[in-house]
């Protein structure tokens, strides 16, 4: 029983205690290690290709093998977790996610990297949604709020510090270092993930097996077009049925959805307009952002000259800005809504983008650049923190659970689709022969990029607006109403 409870009607006491805590503490950690693994390995590519050899379709993959694994099995990480036993399954992903980091570091080759950087996804996949649900169980719902905000801290600190730690440890020790940080972290946490966090399950929950081979199966061909379209050609063999496969089992995967009575993925959803368009728009922010960040941390060690650490440095305006314009953006979207704070943060993003490729040449300075990381960087800020609010405004609270990991799964295969698509630009139109070679495939890629987050803008667009205080939450839609217990009067913040 807690002593120090409310004081007030109104005053409770939100410090964290025992169980809490400890919670807080190891799925914060595994989170870190999850997503920071997402960006960690994009300041080493170059070094990997030095040491191992491979062509630019082997550095996609190098991404790409950990981003589509560990999209299209998150959701079905998560349904193993409820019905076997969610500390269980924690424990699990974090044992294959720390045993696959150990077979990266030690990889004699890039084909061996990329199959542990697919079984890493694997382990992320069953351990990321589930150490979110371990925590939300341990933590009061008083404290939840403040719980829940120091996650998201916690991750958004690994996405803003990756390339930088990817660049030092592999400019000062070596790049396989990207991958032994992980090992003494995993073991440590195993142990005492098993003494410190409680079981739970949910009976009830199903398995949509069909549904994650559909769409795994799917997006694998697509995306393996997409990667090796410009080595075998676009009319080959293996890239057509890649596309036109692919294309048929993703299909196939909607219509499973439409049709069967417990998908893993149910597109009823998507009749919100404001679910589909923030989930649009979330893909099309990660295609855009994902492939540009891969190519541009190669440019500033390819032709700008920096080292991997230097480099890092110099990425941190784009990667660790929404760190300090996130609270900014929280503040904005309680007064005027999200949708107005998400639009104007993707159109952000969109104008950096497109800024590096005005100014992009084999002799740009960093100053030059600077403006673009920094409008970029405040974009990323703007979107990220209203987004999953608005996100979980658009469903009734029965299916927040299936909607914040359609969100994420959908984040990650934009990642994916990006790396994929801006590199087969980049191919096309240049390559690694020369710096002016490597940037005249880059502008053309990041005018893509470009184009893609300014659709997600358009798509931002689609998201409701803020209620009007005279009639409560908009009619039609799942508001926050179902979420926060406030009198009708008093329209949910968003």
């Amino acid at each position: 029983m807690n002593t120090h409870g409310t004081k007030t009607g109104t005053n409770t006491d939100t410090r964290l205690r025992g169980p809490a805590v400890w919670a807080l503490v190891l799925t914060g950690v595994a989170s870190f290690m999850a997503a920071l693994d997402n960006l960690v390995v994009t300041t080493a590519l170059p070094a990997i290709r030095e040491d191992l050899g491979g062509r630019l379709e082997d550095l996609e993959w190098t991404v790409n093998a950990y981003t589509l694994t560990f999209a299209v099995l998150l959701m079905f990480g998560a349904a193993l977790g409820d019905r076997f036993g969610r500390r269980r399954l924690f424990v699990i992903g974090l044992a294959i996610f720390t045993g696959a980091s150990a077979a990266a570091a030690l990889s004699p080759g890039i084909d061996a990297l990329i199959a542990a950087r697919a079984v890493q996804g694997v382990g992320a996949a069953i351990m990321m949604p589930l150490s979110l649900t371990l925590l939300t169980a341990a933590v009061p719902a008083a404290r939840r709020g403040m719980a829940l905000g120091i996650y998201g801290a916690v991750t958004g600190l690994a996405v803003a510090s990756g390339p930088l730690i990817g660049g030092s440890l592999t400019e000062h020790i070596s790049w396989q270092w990207i991958f032994w940080l992980n090992v003494p972290t995993g073991l440590a946490l195993i142990p005492l993930a098993r003494l410190r966090l409680a079981e739970s399950t949910a009976p009830g929950s199903r398995l949509d097996l069909l549904g994650t081979l559909l769409i795994s199966a799917g997006l694998f061909g697509i995306v393996y077009a997409l990667v090796n379209a410009n080595a075998e050609g676009w009319t080959s063999t293996p890239v057509l049925t890649g596309l036109i496969a692919g294309t048929a089992l993703v299909g196939g995967f909607v219509h499973h959805g439409i049709r069967s009575a417990n998908p893993m993925l149910p597109m009823r959803l998507f009749r919100n307009r404001g679910f589909l368009g923030i989930n649009a728009a979330s893909l099309l922010m990660f295609l855009g952002m994902f492939g540009s960040i891969f190519l541009l941390s190669q440019f500033l060690q390819n032709v700008a000259g920096y080292s991997p650490t230097e480099a890092g440095l110099r990425m941190l305006p784009w990667t660790g800005m929404p760190m300090i314009v996130a609270p900014i953006s929280g503040i904005l979207s309680d007064r005027i809504g999200g949708r107005p704070v998400i639009a104007v943060g993707l159109a952000l993003q969109a104008l950096g983008l497109g800024w590096f490729a005005v100014i992009l040449s084999a002799d740009v300075s960093y100053a030059a650049q600077l403006p673009a990381l920094i409008i970029s960087g405040i974009g990323m800020g703007l979107y990220f923190a209203p987004a999953s609010h608005v996100l979980m405004s658009t469903v009734a609270p029965a299916d927040q659970g299936k909607a914040s990991g359609t969100n994420t799964a959908l984040r990650e295969v934009g990642g994916a689709l990006g790396v994929a698509v801006l590199a087969s630009v980049f191919a096309a139109q240049g390559g690694y022969e020369s710096p002016q070679a490597f940037t005249d495939g880059t502008v053309p890629a990041l005018w893509i990029g470009a184009v893609a987050v300014a659709l997600a803008a358009a798509f931002a667009l689609l998201l409701p607006g803020r209620p009007k205080s005279s009639r409560g939450p908009d009619a039609g839609t799942a508001d926050d109403a179902a979420a926060t217990p406030r009198p009708a009067k008093v329209p949910a913040a968003h």
